[in-house]
């Protein structure tokens, strides 16, 4: 699919999406009326993720410089990227509507996987002030390295589509974060060694 018709694509799903969720409540009670519409902003982040862009800079320089007559009230980058941040719980409903369209939450097969989240290098740990009473330090053993930040935890279907995630301080077991995101899925779940532990093998049996 072109480019162009996968951004009108991801618009027009979007756009239905949000003005279904706000048929009788409004995003917004008070407050100024942003430039962008929040779908154009959506759209935006998922296209932008979609085509390996990892956070709002690049995703806001692309936009910019070659698709600004789709978007001509794209601002500045930092209205851009707070906008964005303050509509994560819209885009957490909207990714599990997909997942339910998909029937990824019904797939009898799902992998896990852990991965590591650093803030800075790991030299400059202690002085970081970035999340401070949030992060903490862990061990990466696939890297064979300790880090400073925090721990993912991510669920995928058969398919390859994300029907959990999570994230928690570096210094927990990724197998009590883990439990968070199991609740929707049914079937066999693969995983590393990492996540063997009786305990959590019966929880999970008892879960389906």
């Amino acid at each position: 699919m072109p480019i162009d018709e996968f951004i009108i694509h991801v618009f027009c799903l979007v756009d239905d999406f949000i003005k279904e969720e706000t048929s009788s409540t409004p995003l917004r009670k008070r407050g100024f009326s942003s430039h962008l519409t929040d779908s154009e902003v959506i759209t935006m982040r998922l296209v932008g993720e979609y085509l390996g862009f990892g956070d709002e800079k690049p995703i806001w320089e692309y936009f910019k410089r070659h698709w600004l007559e789709w978007f001509p009230k794209l601002g500045c980058r930092t209205t851009f990227t707070r906008q964005s941040a303050n509509l994560w719980f819209v885009t957490q409903k909207l990714q599990k509507q997909l997942l339910q369209k998909l029937d990824a939450d019904i797939d009898d097969l799902h992998m896990c996987d852990g991965f590591p989240i650093p803030i800075c290098h790991f030299k400059r740990a202690g002085f970081c002030r970035k999340f401070k009473g949030d992060a903490s330090y862990g061990y990466c053993a696939s890297k064979e390295e300790t880090y400073y930040g925090f721990k993912g935890n991510i669920i995928i279907s058969g398919l390859g589509v994300i029907t959990g995630i999570t994230a928690t301080a570096a210094n927990v077991d990724e197998r009590d974060s883990l439990c968070e995101i199991i609740d929707n899925i049914k079937g066999l779940l693969l995983g590393d060694k990492g996540l063997m532990r009786p305990s959590l093998k019966e929880d999970l049996h008892k879960k389906g």
